[in-house]
């Protein structure tokens, strides 16, 4: 009995609840604005707050699904979404087994409903640019693609065309599985234009390599038969030289043939030319054994020569020079490695005889040597003359007459000084 009057006691206490109370039974109710009541279920097992509590929990479950789609609508959740979510969640509430302010939950609700239009135009335009943004951005892929297609087939590069052609078509999937979903015709024209593109390029790789297969296979056929026949020349030992030369001469004309074939055909090409130079070289070295001596008496008689360098007389020199000429001769050929050497200080002495002569020849010249004298004649009448002139114009006081006939009878002097150098 006592228990009973403190349940009572309790009960009597929370009819002051402002959204429910509990009676005598375990009957829960919710009260609304107005303070009607409804029947929302029953707890007789528990204490009152306990049975208030546990329908004011489900209230709190429903509010926040009234929030979280509060939320979501300021995120930008789809507009029909959360229309859905609005007409499924209303109904609820008229019968609701919570306590809590319900008609509140019921405004928020309403509210929602009414900006879900708004919502939905808001999306809508969105969609429309990100349409038409997805519309330019695959526009790109495509025009990129077409760039490629029109590339001259015989100066593209092609490893970098295909990972840029495989780079494009990877970047076109993506973008139609994440990017929004494009109106039929245009997505299909634009597909139509990237897939021509493509099938160009392909078209034009197939058809380039297929020329190339043809004149790397034409290039292997005339470097085999350049090797063949260089290697027929190994015979003829240095003497298969000249012959040799003209057939590399037709190897850097003949085109490539592929990296790998290169090397090999090269490989064989140039062991033919190694013998010939092999057997040259050894000829080289039996020459060089055998002219070392000539050597020694050529450098002997361009030491006995040398102060032919210093000789100014040409008569002299010239006849100094031919002793050393018949000589030089006489001693014959000296190792190839040194013929340029020996050769060059030869050369130099020579150049200086012939200087020589020729400048023995100007000076000895009687038709140069009366040209000369007639126009020192010349210059001598005219210093004469621009002297006395100048004298005039010293007299006068004239210094403009006085620098032009200096300047001139400078001129005139310096002509003089060089006919008769």
């Amino acid at each position: 009995m006592p228990e009973r009057m403190n349940k009572v006691s309790a009960l009597a206490e929370n009819e002051q609840k402002p959204w429910g109370r509990v009676d005598e039974t375990g009957a829960v109710y919710v009260r609304d604005a107005e303070g009607a009541e409804r029947l929302v279920g029953e707890y007789p097992d528990g204490t009152p707050e306990e049975a208030l509590a546990y329908y004011e929990r489900k209230y709190a479950d429903l509010a926040g699904q009234v929030t979280l789609l509060e939320q979501r609508a300021k995120g930008g959740a789809a507009a029909g979404d959360v229309a859905k979510t609005v007409e499924r969640l209303l109904p609820t509430l008229a019968d609701a087994s919570a306590v809590g302010d319900l008609g509140s939950l019921a405004t928020r609700l309403e509210a929602l409903r009414g900006t879900v239009g708004e919502l939905t135009e808001q999306q809508t335009a969105a969609a429309k640019e990100a349409v038409q943004a997805a519309i330019l951005e695959r526009t790109a892929i495509v025009e990129s693609a077409e760039a490629l297609a029109a590339q001259d087939p015989a100066r593209v590069q092609w490893k970098q065309t295909s990972a840029k052609l495989d780079e494009l078509f990877a970047l076109w999937q993506r973008h139609q599985q994440d990017g929004p979903r494009l109106p039929k015709g245009e997505a299909n024209e634009l597909w139509k234009r990237f897939r021509t593109a493509r099938s160009t390029v392909e078209q034009h790789r197939r058809a380039f390599f297929a020329e190339l297969d043809g004149a790397h296979k034409e290039a292997r056929t005339r470097k085999q038969a350049l090797v063949a026949r260089a290697q027929e020349l190994t015979g003829r030992g240095a003497d298969g030289i000249p012959a040799y030369r003209q057939l590399l001469d037709e190897w850097k004309a003949a085109g490539r043939a592929g990296k790998k074939v290169d090397d090999q055909l090269w490989a064989q090409f140039k062991e033919a030319g190694d013998i010939l130079y092999a057997a040259k070289n050894e000829i080289i070295a039996v020459e060089n054994e055998e002219f070392s001596a000539n050597l020694e008496q050529k450098e002997a008689l361009l030491a006995e020569a040398a102060p032919l360098l210093q000789e100014t007389d040409p008569k002299k020199a010239k006849s100094a020079l031919l002793a050393v000429q018949r000589k030089w001769d006489a001693i014959g050929k000296v190792p190839r490695d040194r013929v340029r050497s020996v050769e060059d200080r030869i050369r130099a002495i020579e150049s200086h005889v012939k200087g020589l002569e020729e400048e023995h020849w100007k000076r000895s010249n009687p038709e140069r040597k009366a040209r000369s004298e007639g126009f020192a004649g010349q210059l001598h009448d005219a210093i004469a003359r621009l002297e006395r002139e100048l004298e005039d114009a010293k007299s006068r006081g004239d210094q403009r007459r006085i620098r032009e006939a200096e300047a001139a009878l400078a001129t005139q002097r310096g002509w003089l000084g060089a006919i008769r150098d």
